[in-house]
């Protein structure tokens, strides 16, 4: 029985649950560092974008998906990343050591806000995080001698170990490393002491209290390991641009991280590269959809805003998992075909966290 135990247990904690899964991701990842060979460049740049907005969609994840505290000024975080970059580069100092300060300088930052923010939750942290992202865009604007202010400023190409990645094909495989890596440790911390504690916050913050997790240092943390993955991001970010400004972090791009990792589906790391996917698609799938739309609505300025809101609001209604869960369900309809039961699929009222002890 003991041995059954300690079976099991091992089985949970191990990356690949079967080979199943090892083939496939083996077979992802081959398609993906091959992708340069039969990619046209701009959708390489697009697929480039992708694992930029997944690395920072991962921490994001992290801090709402898995410890349940929504912040509404993560575009702040991505911004300290990229000027902290920009600054350190144009210095001189090396990639991954300014990629390293950017990410410890956003976490930094993040402990700076997650401090006061422990007192509140819910839809009053959502406005906490929104100041601290107007503060920080405004600042951004008027530390002219070092950001440039509103006038912006430019990026160099990244240098490793002497080389200059000024192709799009050796800066695609760079963030696609990064990438890789960070996904290695979102799930390693998952796995861990850690990442369970992140996981009873946001169920039961009572039940996780009373099994001795410290509140405070906990949500603090996830604040600060979130916000150092949006800083990797915004130095790469700043990168692929080559340019920043301050209106580029502004709460329009808080939004869209938010909505990033509701639509991919939260609580789950496959969530942020599919939310990451959906986010750079869409905007060249509306532009398609404009050629078949009358001129008054083509040519609306508010047309995006318009599609987002009504996916989003689908979503919530009729799949709140997002596409994650969905691609779950296609899964278990075909692991089951033709033995499902009708029904079966239908959405089911389910909550986070308990009700009586809210």
């Amino acid at each position: 029985m003991r041995f059954l135990f300690k079976t099991s247990y091992a089985q949970d904690l191990r990356l690949a649950k079967h080979g199943g899964q090892v083939f496939w991701y083996g077979l992802l990842c081959l398609l993906l560092v091959a992708a340069p060979l039969f990619t046209p460049e701009y959708w390489l740049a697009q697929l480039t974008f992708v694992l930029i907005y997944a690395i920072v969609g991962l921490g994001l994840m992290l801090l709402a998906g898995y410890t349940g505290l929504f912040s509404l000024g993560h575009a702040a975080f991505l911004g300290v990343g990229a000027y902290t970059q920009a600054v350190l580069t144009g210095m001189g100092w090396p990639f991954f050591l300014s990629l390293g300060c950017a990410a410890g300088i956003s976490a930094a930052v993040g402990i700076v806000v997650g401090l006061p923010a422990m007192r509140v939750k819910g839809i009053y942290l959502g406005m906490a995080t929104l100041a601290f992202g107007f503060i920080v865009e405004e600042g951004f604007a008027r530390w002219e001698s070092v950001t440039g202010g509103n006038s912006g400023m430019p990026v160099g190409t990244p240098e490793v170990l002497g080389y200059a990645l000024d192709t799009a094909t050796s800066f695609y495989l760079l963030c696609l490393a990064i990438t890789a890596a960070c996904t290695l440790v979102i799930l390693n911390l998952l796995r861990s002491p850690t990442g369970r504690a992140f996981v009873a916050i946001r169920d039961s913050e009572i039940s996780a209290q009373s099994m001795g997790i410290h509140l405070a240092y906990y949500k603090t943390l996830s604040f600060a390991l979130s916000a150092a993955f949006a800083g990797i991001g915004g130095a790469l970010y700043a990168h692929k641009l080559q340019f920043i400004s301050p209106d580029q972090f502004s709460i329009l791009q808080s939004i869209d991280l938010l909505l990033m990792i509701v639509i991919g589906g939260l609580g789950s790391v496959h969530g942020a590269f599919l939310g990451a996917l959906f986010l750079i698609s869409m905007p060249q799938l509306i532009s398609l959809g404009k050629d078949w739309l009358p001129d008054s609505v083509g040519q609306s300025p508010g047309l995006q805003g318009l599609v987002y809101g009504v996916v989003l609001i689908a979503f919530v209604l009729f799949e709140p998992m997002g596409l994650y869960g969905r691609w779950l369900k296609v899964r278990t309809w075909l692991q089951m075909f033709p033995f499902y039961r009708q029904g079966m699929f239908k959405r089911q009222k389910t909550f986070q966290k308990s009700d009586r002890l809210r």
